[in-house]
C-alpha cells in the first residue's frame, strides 16, 4: 500500500478559476522558480520528465504558491527516450518529439515555456488539433 499526501488542485485548476484570464507576473515567477529547480533536479539525475503540463503541477495548498511536479508515467533516462516517440501532451510537445528526433531535457524546457505563456494568457500556446496542426503552429509562430 502506498500512501501519498492528498493534494486536490492543479495550476490547471488555477488557471480555471481565473476563467482561463491568466494569473500574476508575480505568481507566474513563483511557480516557474519552483519548476526550474524541479527541471534542474531531474536534469542532474539524467531524468526527462516527458509530460510537464499544467495538470501535472499541483498546488501544496489552496492559498499557498508552493508546488509539486507528478506524473513521472512518461518520464525515462535521458539519451535513451529517441525509441519512445508518443510522450508529451500535445499543446505541450516539443518540436523534436513531433518529427519524431532523438530528445533529451530540453522537451521539458520547450514544455515549461509553454506553461508559462499559458500561466500568463490563460490559454495554451500552442492548441494543435493534431500533430500536423501543433507543427504548424509553432511554424507559424517561430518560423
Amino acid at each position: 500500500c502506498l500512501v501519498f499526501e492528498l493534494l486536490s488542485h492543479s495550476l490547471y485548476n488555477v488557471l480555471q478559476s481565473t476563467k482561463f484570464h491568466g494569473v500574476s507576473l508575480g505568481l507566474i515567477r513563483k511557480f516557474t522558480k519552483q519548476l526550474v529547480s524541479a527541471l534542474a533536479y531531474l536534469r542532474s539525475h539524467g531524468v526527462v520528465h516527458c509530460d510537464l503540463k499544467p495538470e501535472n503541477v499541483l498546488l501544496c495548498g489552496v492559498d499557498r504558491s508552493a508546488i509539486k511536479l507528478i506524473d513521472f508515467g512518461s518520464s525515462g533516462w535521458a539519451g535513451e527516450t529517441d525509441d519512445n516517440t508518443y510522450v508529451q501532451s500535445r499543446f505541450y510537445r516539443a518540436p523534436e518529439v513531433i518529427l519524431g528526433l532523438p530528445y533529451g531535457c530540453a522537451v521539458d524546457v520547450w514544455s515549461l515555456g509553454c506553461i508559462m505563456v499559458e500561466m500568463h494568457g490563460g490559454k495554451p500556446l500552442f492548441p494543435g488539433k493534431d500533430e500536423r496542426d501543433q507543427l504548424w503552429k509553432i511554424s507559424e509562430a517561430l518560423g
